[in-house]
This record gives C-alpha cells, structure tokens and sequence, in this order.
C-alpha cells in the first residue's frame, strides 16, 4: 500500500472511530442505502434491511456482498457492529434489497472458514479495503489474521432449513 493510499485509508477510517459512523459517515449511508435498494447499482450492492435489536423499528445499511464458489456473503468491514448485532438478534432473518425487496437467512460463517470471503470482499468493494487492512493482492493465508475481526454471513433463501 502506498503513502496516498495509507493516508486515504486513515482518513476513511476515522468517520467509523468506536465502530460507530459519524455524522457524514450516516449521511453517505443513508444515501447508499437507498442507491443499493434499486437497479441502478451492480448486483453485489444490497440493502440489507433488519429489525433494530433494541426498537424493533426497520433498519438499513448499505452493503457489498462476496461471491465465493457460487455463494453470496455479506462480510462487516468493521468488525462487530449494528447491522452484525441485529443480524444475529433477528435470528438471521433480513431482507435484501436491490430493486425488489428478497427475504433471506443470514448464517454466521465459523472462524475457519472466513478467509477467502473476506480476501474476496477486498479484491471486488474498495470501501472495505482501508478497515480490513490486508492488501487485496495477499494470498489468502494472509486473511487468516483477521478473521476473527470481521463477521461473516452466508446468504440462504428464507425458508432455507
């Protein structure tokens, strides 16, 4: 990674400081959020939509998904956070949007098994690559240092066993 791209990834880092967003940081998410919920965005761009774990009230975050050996995974680029959190109090159920709204079950991927989704999240969503904080080109070993920093969730249809 060169000086630029450091600086870069500093700067961005900053609006998720305690692993929450600051005010432009839920500003750009709301605005992705509706972006990713329509058509005009490639496929991997989603709107995860979740009930809150605390108010039950609708939630949405704007997310990239990785493709890996014919699955689809959402990979939280920082770590334990809210989606993460109303994820697994939901029980897995969510629903994601990208044009029409898709009812889903999120299962949480076990430590082992994390690596090459998350080194395939980097390689294909920029925006991940200055919280994750291993290079895109690093061989997949390399990953393996970081999966216990990032959640992973497969995707599986809703009425999936």
């Amino acid at each position: 990674m060169g000086r630029f791209e450091r600086w870069q990834a500093t700067r961005l880092r900053r609006h998720y400081a305690g692993g929450r967003g600051d005010a432009f940081a839920r500003r750009a998410a709301r605005f992705y959020a509706a972006l990713h919920g329509t058509w005009l965005t490639p496929r991997r761009w989603v709107t995860l939509e979740v009930p809150g774990r605390r108010t039950g009230d609708l939630t949405r975050f704007p997310l990239g998904m990785a493709d890996v050996d014919g699955r689809w995974y959402l990979v939280s680029m920082l770590g334990e956070c809210a989606w993460v959190w109303n994820v697994r109090a939901a029980g897995g159920r969510a629903v994601l949007r990208h044009g029409r709204a898709r009812p889903v079950r999120l299962v949480e991927v076990p430590l082992e098994e994390r690596a090459p989704v998350i080194r395939r999240i980097v390689q294909v969503a920029p925006g991940t690559r200055p919280h994750v904080r291993v290079g895109r080109h690093e061989p997949v070993e390399a990953f393996e240092a970081v999966v216990a920093d990032h959640p992973v969730f497969r995707v599986e249809p809703a009425d999936a066993p």
